[in-house]
């Protein structure tokens, strides 16, 4: 068993979003100073996946399960506003909102104080291990649920 203080942050929750610091190093950069815009794919990764891990929801156990689940991206639109440079102290926010099936529909910015960097709309799909779309494992949906948005009301 790990020692739980000796592990990486994951982040924290603040109500139904997750917070992750993410340190901008001369590695992240291109030859301008500023970051590749393939990393923020990476950071916001890690903000999808460490936000379920503080739920409780860990890949390997998922693969783990009687009947094995993994997620494929189908769906990923991202808005670059602002640049992010070597050293940048950022904020990757993410909100898992709805569960349609065997989508799950994630909202991601990336800030730097109150200044929005990039913005992801994401759709996830939950697969077998053939690659086939399948519902989440229902203990999946019980630890999402608390942080999915409302359900909007009808007209």
């Amino acid at each position: 068993m790990s020692d739980v203080s000796r592990d990486p942050s994951a982040g924290w929750l603040e109500g139904r979003e997750h917070l992750l610091p993410v340190r901008i190093y001369y590695e992240d950069t291109d030859f301008t100073g500023m970051v590749y815009h393939a990393n923020y794919l990476r950071y916001f990764e890690r903000g999808r996946s460490d936000f379920f891990r503080l739920v409780g929801i860990r890949h390997a156990e998922l693969l783990e399960m009687e009947e094995p689940t993994a997620f494929t991206i189908v769906r990923m639109e991202i808005d670059y506003r602002r640049a992010a440079r070597v050293d940048d102290a950022l904020l990757v926010r993410t909100t898992y909102d709805e569960v349609r099936g065997p989508r799950l529909l994630v909202s991601q910015r990336i800030t730097r104080g109150d200044e929005l960097v990039a913005e992801a709309h994401v759709q996830a799909v939950c697969i077998d291990l053939r690659g086939r779309a399948r519902k989440p494992p229902k203990t999946m949906i019980e630890r999402l649920r608390p942080y999915l948005a409302a359900p909007k009301a009808a007209p």
